[in-house]
């Protein structure tokens, strides 16, 4: 999996400062709340649950300040629900005088399985630093300790290493102070009916909530960084709920604030110290920065924000368009890279071909606004790419478009298609319809492409199968113990990681808060 780490020599940034002021300009003021943990909890095998572990309520977290702890003792506390903050509290020494220091442990959990595993068993391929731990010494004894970090938990683990023969230690005060852009009370209120539809629509509002802080992050707990693929879905979700519309706004303009001297746009940016892109280019996500301000323009009109980044947004087009063959055919080889799905096996060729199709279409209505010559061009390339998919990519015997030399028959790839229409509607209602029923072995693992799934089944007349698919895989996380929804999660292999280990990946994650965007935009 260490491929998928990209590095990039020489990168050379063209930074324009007038549009990372104006991004520094919109950052947003942070809402806060102060929370207390629920219960004192321990942690018991059971292999009917997902990882195979459940919290066990033991009494009231009201009770810890009751309780006194010395080496090798430990405590588990359940906060009810996820947060996003800073943890605090009061340490009280108790016996003697403190003649040595208090050596402490603290663990931060957003899953059951990270209060029992040890994080010293993990073996995977990204940095083992994302694992939430501390470990400290106390030297001044009573006092309040105040964690400078910000931690993604609902679960906290304190353990003594060591204090001293003479001393031991109780905790009183123990919270967490939250943080996010989000304020829940600009979110409207829905009356559905359907009570799982209703509890997957509060756990996605809660996952965008926990996501906002001074950009849309991917994941509180790991990566922490502004992706733009999950900016796109995280603005749509924002648009039925927060409106919190300028954090979007401040998003794009980070990106346009940073390409590099070809006119690309990082997949991810890195805030602090100072706005810095990383070195990794996706030819799917680049595309995504053009139909992310096309959203933006179209839940807003901010003309003048469409002004400003319209020639970058072209551009990624125009990049795109170089990647074409003499077909009209994007050209699959060891050079480029692209995302699509978390799928070891899947070939990204021609669900990225159905991404730039999707993209020029949109392009071509931002072209309108801007009353821009280009729209001519435009539309010629998406008759001449249109072509050239079902010539090239459509296999009339398997109904399905193939992606790759092998011709790989995928779940992404006709998903994106009909996204991009490039079938009539009858047609592209079969193709899902099609997928559906024959259930390619090359699946989907995030719910990033079961957004696009289920989105598909809409734009295709399929409601009532794009709710089905909905509660199928939304309502079977939070069946699974979700507060918020994860950043992965195969029904079929509910261990599933790409990183080596279920320990390292982000149970509040960006790209699977769309379900209630689905449900407000399309009144399911």
């Amino acid at each position: 999996m260490t491929a998928h780490i990209q590095k990039v020599e020489n990168q050379v940034i063209d930074r324009n400062e007038k549009f990372i002021s104006t991004a520094e300009n919109l950052k947003p003021e942070f809402v806060k709340d102060t929370v207390t943990p629920t219960n004192i909890v321990k942690i018991e095998e059971n292999s009917a649950k997902i990882h195979g572990w459940e919290p066990k309520v033991i009494e009231s977290a009201d009770n810890l300040s009751s309780y006194d702890y010395g080496k090798g003792d430990e405590v588990i506390l359940d906060f009810g629900t996820h947060l996003v903050g800073y943890l605090s509290m009061n340490i009280i020494p108790v016996g003697s005088p403190p003649d040595a220091p208090l050596h402490l442990k603290v663990t931060f959990g957003e899953m059951p399985v990270e209060m029992a595993v040890p994080f010293s068993e993990y073996n995977g391929w990204i940095s083992s630093s994302w694992l939430q731990e501390e470990t400290l010494h106390i030297d001044v004894m009573p006092g309040i300790l105040e964690l400078p970090r910000r931690y993604s938990f609902r679960y906290v683990k304190i353990e003594v290493l060591d204090t001293s023969k003479k001393y031991r230690v109780a905790f009183e005060n123990l919270q967490c102070e939250t943080v996010t852009s989000a304020d829940v009370n600009r979110v409207t209120e829905i009356h559905q009916f359907d009570p799982v539809l209703d509890q997957i629509d509060k756990v996605s509002i809660k996952t965008l909530q926990d996501c906002m802080q001074e950009v849309f992050e991917d994941g509180p707990k790991r990566d922490r960084r502004l992706w733009l693929g999950d900016l796109r879905l995280q603005a749509l979700a924002n648009y039925e709920t927060f409106q919190t519309n300028d954090l979007v706004k401040r998003c794009l303009y980070l990106f346009a604030g940073v390409p590099d001297n070809k006119g690309r746009i990082s997949a991810n940016l890195f805030i602090a110290p100072s706005l810095i892109p990383d070195d990794t280019y996706l030819f799917d996500y680049s595309l995504l920065f053009t139909t992310t301000l096309f959203d933006y323009y179209e839940a807003t009109k901010d003309t003048n924000t469409l002004a400003e980044l319209w020639p970058l947004a072209y551009r990624q087009v125009e990049l795109a368009l170089e990647r074409l063959d003499d077909k009209g055919i994007v050209i699959d080889d060891e050079s480029w890279w692209s995302f699509i799905d978390w799928h070891e096996d899947l070939n990204k060729q021609a669900p990225s071909q159905a991404i730039l199709i999707y993209t020029i279409r949109r392009t071509i209505e931002l072209a309108k606004v801007m009353n821009s010559d280009k729209q001519l061009f435009l539309e010629e390339q998406l008759q001449r790419i249109v072509k050239a998919t079902i010539t090239h990519l459509w296999d009339n015997d398997k109904g399905f478009f193939v992606s790759g030399a092998k011709h790989q028959v995928s779940w992404a790839s006709q998903i994106w298609m009909a996204h991009a229409e490039v079938l009539e509607p009858d047609a592209n209602r079969k193709l899902i319809l099609h997928l559906l029923s024959e259930k390619p072995d090359i699946g989907l693992t995030t719910p990033y492409m079961y957004h696009y799934l289920v989105e598909a089944l809409i734009l295709v007349g399929e409601k009532k199968k794009a709710v089905a698919q909905l509660k199928a895989y939304w309502g079977e996380m939070i069946k699974d113990g979700a507060d918020t929804f994860w950043e992965l999660y195969d029904p079929d292999n509910k261990d599933f990681s790409p990183y080596g280990s279920y320990l390292i990946n982000s149970y509040c994650h960006a790209w699977s808060c769309t379900p209630t965007y689905l449900i407000r935009k399309y009144q399911l």
